[in-house]
Order: structure tokens, then sequence, then C-alpha cells
């Protein structure tokens, strides 16, 4: 029904703009109908539907782009309200994160020149590469990019987070200079596997779907097993400390607690629990005492490294904070640290999983890529 619906809200759109008044000739938009939706098993912050004219539509929450194909004639001059992307593609700026190992699994990395995250914060060894390579520069912050460098290189596309939203003059900007701004919304998607399949969208702008429907392919594959699987009954707490002392846990209903989930565990804490509020961070800070109260019997401790530095070893976290010599998880050594990478390897939800179902079920987990046991 919901697609039904999309397709509907497709033609009913341009059938609208065909009558706005601008160039309303009876051809000036024929083509423009759905001829194909492309299937999603997971997303559900984009849509992509293929149009009788060659073209892509694609609609990320609400917001649309119409996305040309190479040597396309199809005029575009009477469309209003929708970000036209001319491919092909190169020397993109991006400045969404979260994008990066998506376009670098499906083999369009080097279609993007210019980011907004430093060398030294990145954990992926492809974009490291890059850098090294002088494939790929650093052009300022996503609030104060360098307008000139990025216009000088000719750039077609600003792939961005919704932090510029927090910024919008920096759209405004980039989008006077004529360089069209994708905002993306894969960290929006609660499901681990749904945020991997946005590769499918990277695969449609670079030309690389056929790539991109095999990585969802293999990956979703791998996992199969698992995920018809029966549970465990582990019991797991995700969480830092910061540097007020507060515990920061992951909301219930994020990725991260769902990947706990799937793994065939459960996730410690729930929305009464942590008395959560209703918005976008997926993160929240708790007093040590209640999350002792919750936690301290949790089969399973994992330590979010990637944002604070690793645990070392137990003895270091149990002299730094006394309470965790108490924790059911520690005494049993099965405190897990993740590694940088985590994060930033969003391809990389399937093997976490596997990871995580190891842990849970008490396989050999001592050479792992995401997650790692520090010393007793």
């Amino acid at each position: 029904m919901g697609r039904l619906r999309s397709a509907f809200m497709v033609t009913a759109c341009f059938l609208l703009v065909s009558c706005s008044g601008r160039n309303t000739g009876s051809s000036a938009l024929s083509g423009f109908e759905v001829s194909e939706h492309i299937p999603l098993e997971h997303a559900e912050q984009f849509t992509a539907d293929r149009l009788e004219n060659g073209c892509t539509l694609v609609d990320i929450s609400g917001e649309k782009y119409l996305i040309k194909p190479e040597n396309s004639d199809v005029d575009t001059s009477a469309v209003k309200d929708m970000t036209i992307i001319e491919l092909p593609l190169e020397n993109v700026y991006c400045a969404a994160s979260s994008a990066m190992d998506l376009i670098d699994s499906a083999g369009a990395l080097d279609m993007v020149s210019m980011t907004s995250t430093q060398y030294n914060d990145w954990g992926l060894d492809n974009v490291r590469w890059a850098f090294d390579e002088d494939m790929l520069v650093y052009v300022g912050k996503y609030s104060a990019p360098d307008y000139e460098y990025i216009l000088s290189e000719n750039c077609p596309l600003a792939i961005e987070s919704t932090m510029i939203y927090h910024s919008p003059q920096v759209k405004e900007k980039l989008e006077e200079l004529g360089i069209p701004v994708l905002v993306e919304r894969s960290s929006y998607e609660s499901d681990p596997l749904a945020r991997l399949e946005w590769i499918k969208l990277y695969g449609i702008l670079f030309g690389k779907e056929a790539e991109a429907e095999k990585c969802c392919k293999e990956n979703f594959d791998k996992i199969g097993d698992i995920l018809t699987g029966e549970g465990t009954g582990k019991k797991a707490a995700f969480f830092y400390i910061n540097s007020s002392g507060a515990v920061v846990v992951r909301k219930p209903d994020d990725y991260v607690a769902e990947m706990i989930r799937m793994a065939g565990g459960e996730y410690i804490f729930s929305r009464e629990d942590l008395n959560a509020e209703e918005n976008a961070l997926s993160t929240m800070s708790i007093q040590m005492e209640t999350f002792y109260e919750k936690a301290h019997d949790a089969d399973i401790l994992i330590y979010n490294s990637d944002i604070v530095g690793k645990v070392d070893s137990l003895s270091e976290l149990v002299e730094r904070y006394p309470i965790f010599g108490d924790f059911k998880a520690v005494r049993e050594n099965n405190l897990w640290c993740t590694e940088k990478n985590l994060f930033q390897q969003t391809t990389g939800a399937a093997e976490v999983i596997m990871e995580l179902h190891d842990i849970f079920t008490d396989k050999d987990a001592d050479d792992m890529e995401f997650l790692f046991r520090p010393e007793a």
C-alpha cells in the first residue's frame, strides 16, 4: 500500500508541476511517470523510483531529488521543488561521514575528492589511503567549508548530513553557487541493515547499482541464519563514561541496540528504564547509580571506546571506577570494547552482528575486526 501511495504522489506531483504556469506544453513533462520502484528491503528513510524518461526520482523524507542519467536530453526546466542532480559525478564534496563507507563499498570512492572530516578522524583505511594519495582533501568544517576551493573543483554535488540544518546558510550558499545539495539520513535508520541498504542510493548516484546490490545481498546472506535463530537470553549493555563521570548509553530503539537483538542478545535497557525523551538523539546520559542498578547483572558489557579511548584492561577500569568490580560481566571477563571504525564502517553491520553472536554464544572470539576483549 505504501508503494502504491508513493506512485500516486509522484504522478500527482508531476501533474501539479505541469499545470504550474511554467512551460505548460503538453509534452513538457512527458515520460515523467513511474516505470519501476527500486526495491528496498529495510530502508525507510528514502525511496527511489525509475521514471519512463530514464531519470530516477529519489525521495529522502520528503526532500525530492531528480537524478538525470549521463547524456540525457530530458527537459527539467518546468520541474519545481526538486533538486536536479546530473550524472556522471566526479569531484563530489562529501560532508556526511556516514556516507563515505557506503560510497567506498559501492566502488565509487575515487569520485569523491573533498570532505569535511580531517585525516586523523577517519578510521577507514581506504579513506586514509585516498588522503595519502592526494585523491581526497579536507576543505574545512561542514559549517564553514572553503567555497572557493569547492567551486574551483567544478563540484557537481555536495552530500551533507542533517547537521547542515544547524548551518542553513552553508546549504544556501552552495546552492547559490550552483552546487546541488543532497541531505542524507542513513543515520536516522534504527535498523542497521537499513543503514547498509543506503548503499543502493549511492549506487544510483555513482553508476554502481550492480555493485551496491551485490554488497547488500552478500551482507544480508551472511546473517540469515542468525536472524532466524533463537535468542540466547544473554543480556548486554552498551556504554561509555564521559568526562563528568556520567554513563552514556544507547537508547533502546537505536541501531546498536537493534544489532544486539539481531545477534541473539537482549539489550538491558527499555525506554521506561531510561525515561528517554522523544528526540533524534541516539544516546543519553544517566548517573552511575542508575546504570549499576540495571546493568550490574548483565552477562555482557560493551564499552564504546570509539568516543573516549580504549580500556586496555579490566583492572584499569576497576581502578578508575571501583564500582565495576561488582559487575557480573567484569568478574567473568565478559567486558568488550569497540574498535574505532565501528561507527564509520556502515557496511560492517553484518560482521558486527556476527561478532556479537559469537560473544553471546561463547564461541572463540579473540580475532575480531570490530570488537575486542581487553586484558584481565
